[in-house]
């Protein structure tokens, strides 16, 4: 029985109940998830190793870094996926504990609300990391950075750094824009496929 368990939640992960669900899925993990892994690791991987400040110190390096990133962005843009994942898994998971199809989740009521509020919550976390990027971000990358060192030596004050390659990251930052605001899109767009089929607008083949 656990085996079953397995392949219903395997399956409802890989093929949700809604076409829209589908497509999303396929949005999400093949074309975001190989976005971010391939290109994110290209564009991001060594911009410690290059970031330099004037003088170019390794400790004013390392402390402007870290004021000028507190967090790296293959850090957060990977927990935003994971973040966006977890509702879909857990209804997945409950309706496999359940013994459910995916063909009849949106055949029950109770189901059907279960799911929707799974749709609305990956709408919520897409907002907000949508605000957390803008906040912690911003929408462009410039090429000098300027540093308040003060804390660190009183002779740095304010220190000018070389942020690389910040033509690429700004091209980078918008594609991930993007990406949130499609995925947020879709998972709206879902929510109306659903409503239309308890309607009977179109038929749930």
């Amino acid at each position: 029985m656990s085996l079953n368990y397995i392949r219903n939640f395997y399956e409802g992960c890989l093929r949700p109940p809604t076409v829209i669900g589908q497509f999303h899925t396929l949005f999400f993990g093949s074309v975001r998830m190989f976005f971010l892994g391939v290109l994110g690791f290209a564009v991001y991987g060594n911009e410690a190793l290059h970031f330099s400040c004037d003088p170019d110190r390794r400790e004013l390096n390392l402390f402007c870094y870290n004021q000028f990133r507190p967090i790296t962005p293959q850090v957060f843009w990977a927990l935003q996926l994971v973040s966006v994942l977890v509702p879909g898994a857990v209804f997945h998971l409950h309706a496999a504990c359940r013994n459910i199809d995916q063909e009849v989740i949106l055949q029950r009521p109770a189901f059907t609300v279960f799911y929707i509020i799974s749709v609305l919550s990956r709408i919520i976390l897409e907002t907000v990391a949508f605000w957390l990027q803008s906040h912690l971000f911003g929408f462009q990358v410039h090429p000098v950075f300027r540093c308040n060192a003060t804390s660190l030596d009183k002779h740095f004050n304010i220190t000018k750094c070389m942020v690389p390659e910040h033509f690429e990251k700004t091209i980078f930052l918008s594609a991930m824009y993007t990406f949130t605001a499609i995925t947020v899109l879709l998972c709206v767009a879902e929510v109306f496929e659903i409503l239309c089929r308890r309607l009977g607008y179109f038929s749930s083949s």
